[in-house]
């Protein structure tokens, strides 16, 4: 139903362009309030009729109104103006509250997303199964779809673990990944996908089968390191994830001088490569 356009600032639903915004600070994107109405509505003045929807949402004191804000967006004349936008979840929260048919599609299909969450809290297996077909079904090869699951896998352990050493705050998660990724890659995680060219897509998703194998080593070191030190300190788990990420660190360098080829690539997608040996 949505897909990119090659201007980046632009989304194309159902033939109609969708205004957006990327939030450098926050990693969202913002899309223009008026577009996604006029859209779903057909209205000659989306203006008005978003006026009155904003009114009644106030009113019954929905937590969306709470969540517009308003950035300049480019308009058909060329200039810019500022304009209500919101992100991804909040627009959706706003197509469920027009009444259209083609608003359907969504409320469908977030219905279903429901009903699958539920399905893998109550069996996990279920989710792995969702995640590799998905995988696929994007283009992605079965070794690199294997290798992105076990990385997967591997996260979870070092999370967990960082909770057993009293870590619980995502901020501080960031913080201590940060610290692996510059270890290893040289790169802090922003950096390394704007070096990719990523707004909010998913930075493994984009990494190369080698990519994706050291970084599983340096979270995987960084985990043995820390059940054996057991830091007490987050300054002290600092120090463990910069340990960890070293290690791959070592190994990345190593390959490198033996390649003299980088291993870090501005590669957006493993999936580059399936087309590349394609064409071949």
């Amino acid at each position: 139903m949505k897909k990119e356009s090659k201007d980046k600032t632009i989304a194309i639903f159902e033939g109609n362009k969708i205004r957006r915004v990327w939030d450098e600070k926050k990693e969202l994107w913002y899309f223009s309030v008026i577009d996604i109405v006029e859209v779903l509505t057909g209205s000659s003045i989306p203006r008005r009729y978003w006026s009155d929807l904003k009114i009644k949402l106030k009113n019954e004191g929905s937590e969306v109104y709470e969540k517009i804000v308003q950035f300049k967006i480019t308009a058909d004349d060329g200039k810019s103006r500022e304009t209500d936008v919101v992100d991804t979840e909040t627009m959706f929260r706003i197509i469920q509250s027009i009444p259209s048919p083609k608003a359907e599609p969504f409320k469908l299909w977030l219905a279903r997303v429901g009903y699958e969450r539920v399905e893998e809290v109550e069996d996990p297996e279920k989710a792995i199964q969702r995640a590799m077909a998905t995988y696929l079904k994007k283009g992605y090869s079965k070794d690199w779809v294997d290798l992105r699951l076990k990385s997967i896998e591997i996260r979870k352990d070092l999370t967990s673990e960082w909770q057993e050493r009293g870590i619980l705050d995502k901020k501080k998660f960031a913080i201590l990944t940060d610290d692996i990724t510059f270890a290893w890659a040289g790169l802090k995680t922003k950096d390394y996908k704007k070096y990719k060219d990523l707004k909010k897509e998913n930075l493994r998703d984009n990494m190369t089968n080698l990519e994706l194998v050291l970084n599983m080593l340096a979270e995987t070191a960084t985990t043995e390191i820390s059940k054996e030190t057991k830091p007490e300190t987050f300054p002290k788990n600092r120090e463990v994830a910069q340990e960890g990420g070293g290690v791959a660190g070592n190994a990345r360098r190593d390959i490198e001088s033996k390649t003299g080829k980088n291993v870090i690539t501005g590669k957006s997608s493993n999936k580059l490569e399936n087309k590349d040996k394609a064409k071949k």
